[in-house]
């Protein structure tokens, strides 16, 4: 049973940076489409990035040219790196894994908070 687990979450001050990684087990990671969603309190959980299995990604307009995603797949790990940081960029950040074959698995979740 696939597995996902993320790190790297806290508080910051705003124009700061963090690093999420996300690390799976448990399934073939390198055919997964992964991806980082942000949950907001009292909002629906959004796509903030993902990363196919070829490398190609995708941003949220809201972080394009502040964020950006990698994986590593001898690592089995993907990776969220944050930079410039804004009070609005705070929520749960949830790491996803996707593949038709095999479905979706989600994380616990990290929590990012970012103060003015």
């Amino acid at each position: 049973q696939g597995q996902l687990v993320e790190s790297g979450g806290g508080l910051v001050q705003a124009g700061g940076s963090l690093r999420l990684s996300c690390a799976a087990s448990g399934m073939i990671f390198s055919m997964n489409t992964m991806g980082w969603y942000r949950q907001a309190p009292g909002k629906q959980r959004d796509l903030v990035a993902a990363i196919t299995s070829g490398g190609g990604t995708k941003y949220a307009d809201s972080v394009k040219g502040r964020f950006t995603i990698s994986r590593d797949n001898t690592k089995n790990t993907v990776y969220l790196q944050m930079n410039s940081l804004k009070p609005e960029d705070t929520g749960v950040y949830y790491c996803g894994a996707h593949r038709v074959l095999t479905g979706d698995y989600w994380g616990q979740g990290t929590q990012v908070t970012v103060s003015s």
